[in-house]
């Protein structure tokens, strides 16, 4: 006999559990139990802080929605006007010691005079060549190279993408493109370059939110915290250590064993199947493909500079630097650095030089945080990449050589990007549905392995409609129409409807007694 006995067993508490979690608590219907190795919720939307006070997300994390149940869930958990800050996205790309508005492909009337040949030429052919093309594009490259060019497929699609996925775009496939990649408009272009004018903001974050206090991980702690305790194992004891599919047991790292009728995973899922002990899926996950990602943060004493001024985030295609993205982290709230009141000791200078005195100063402290990709292809010099960020701040012109750094942070998530490799659709079309059979549904960022719905809405919904999946059979629209959802404003589910046992009061669906077999 297992010790616990739920319906519905989750597995992982970031953003895609949690929704599942909130979900089962909504319907108030099937028994459920939410886990998770970490004590706290997060996930990969968590946030750490320093010994000197200054905050950094796993990536670069912000909140704009698809969804209005993700809204409203949001809101209940953060309800004050002064839990939020909204920001207008102000992004470049860093080219040639220029900054060009994002997206680049849209701005070349910003480049120098011979980048803007190379890219109008390359546009004009490609837009010759789409017209007369009958088949889709095989790969990444191929689609770069078909709606943006040669030119900017040189300059810049191409270094900077393999900076991001850390393999070249011809090992990638282009599906998971939707609203992720800005095709560009030639006749817009052109008529930009002649007026020297820049292209208006794109794609759905030109507006976000980001939480006042606690980073993103405070959104998650809090959503967390709306969901009731017994239904919570955080920590050693919620750390699953065996999933048994044929008993449909799950066995936690204190040794206490859970029984479920429906299990909703959210972890790896070629860790899942790992600990599934499947040799079949184990071999079949392997197709799957994924690149780390280092987090670096940088704090800084003195003023923000103006050459700074109120950026978001930022891109870099060259090689002049390890990151691809610079987040201005203490642009999206005062609370993500200490107080300008906070003394704290100069580390040393961003030249490496020492620092005049060890005496705690005050501030005023701004910050940098860094990504920069890693795998197999893309090697990186782990022992040295915080020293080489900072002389890439330095090669950039973020930083200057004589500034002060007061605090430093550096954290390898070794799953940071699901690729959407060429291989990677015929491996979930057999691997999902395998599990499903199982009666375990494996969705999230990587429990479901695609990047296209892996942004912190769609994460959370991908829980939300797993459970509705299994309780009524409802179509899990942002698993499998991720254009669908991504085109339209999703306000079907809301966190005011009332539920009986599993089914909505305003639809005449008889109550069920217990989950579908």
């Amino acid at each position: 006999m297992a010790d616990i006995n739920v319906d519905v067993l989750v597995i992982g508490a970031g953003p895609t559990g949690l929704g599942a979690a909130k979900r089962l608590n909504h319907i108030n219907g099937p028994s459920w139990l939410i886990v998770d190795a970490n004590e706290k919720a997060g996930g990969l939307a968590s946030t750490d802080v320093t010994p000197e006070g200054f905050l950094y997300d796993v990536g670069g994390h912000v909140i704009f929605s698809h969804y209005k149940y993700f809204d409203d869930c949001l809101d209940e958990a953060l309800p004050k006007a002064d839990d939020w800050y909204t920001h207008q996205r102000i992004s470049y790309v860093r080219y040639k010691g220029l900054w060009v508005p994002y997206p680049f492909q849209n701005n070349i009337s910003m480049l120098p005079d011979e980048d803007k040949v190379k890219c109008v030429e390359g546009m004009i052919d490609a837009a010759l060549e789409h017209r007369v093309a009958n088949t889709k594009p095989k790969d990444f490259d191929e689609w770069i190279l078909r709606n943006c060019g040669e030119g900017v497929a040189n300059i810049f699609m191409r270094p900077y993408n393999y900076k991001v996925w850390a393999v070249p775009t011809t090992k990638m496939q282009c599906e998971w493109l939707g609203e992720r990649v800005a095709a560009p408009n030639v006749k817009l272009v052109t008529k930009n370059v002649i007026l020297n004018k820049t292209a208006g903001n794109w794609g759905p974050n030109a507006t976000f939110r980001f939480p006042a206090r606690d980073g993103t991980g405070g959104i998650w702690i809090a959503v967390s915290n709306t969901l009731p305790e017994k239904n919570k194992r955080y920590g050693k004891h919620g750390e699953v250590t065996k999933v048994d599919a044929e008993k449909k047991t799950v066995t936690l790292g204190d040794g206490t064993t859970v029984k479920y009728g429906k299990l909703i995973n959210t972890m790896a899922v070629d860790h899942l199947v790992e600990k599934m002990g499947n040799q079949e899926l184990v071999s079949l996950s392997k197709g799957l493909y994924y690149s780390s990602t280092h987090v670096i943060g940088v704090g800084i004493r003195g003023e923000r500079p103006e050459r700074i001024g109120d950026k978001c985030w930022l891109y870099f295609p060259e090689d002049n630097c390890p990151f691809y993205r610079a987040t201005i982290f203490s642009n999206y709230s005062p609370y993500n650095q200490p107080e300008a009141g906070a003394k704290l000791p100069t580390l040393y200078k961003a030249d490496g030089s020492k620092a005049s005195s060890d005496e705690a100063k005050e501030g005023p402290y701004w910050s940098i945080m860094l990504e920069v990709s890693q795998s197999t292809v893309k090697p990186v010099d782990e022992e040295n990449l915080l020293k080489d960020c900072i002389q890439g701040l330095i090669n950039t012109e973020m930083i200057k050589p004589e500034d002060e750094i007061v605090s430093t942070y550096h954290r390898k998530f070794d799953h940071g990007y699901p690729t959407p490799s060429l291989e990677r659709e015929g491996v979930l079309k057999e691997l999902l549905p395998k599990l499903q059979d199982m009666d375990i549904w494996s969705r999230g960022r990587f429990g479901s392995w695609r990047y296209e719905v892996g942004n912190q809405d769609h994460s959370f919904m991908l829980g939300v409609e797993a459970v509705d999946n299994i309780v009524t059979g409802a179509v899990e629209l942002t698993l499998n129409y991720p254009d669908f959802v991504n085109g339209r404003q999703n306000t079907e589910r809301r966190l005011a409807q009332s539920f009986v046992f599993g089914v909505k009061e305003d639809q005449s669906i008889p109550a069920r007694s217990a989950l579908p077999n």
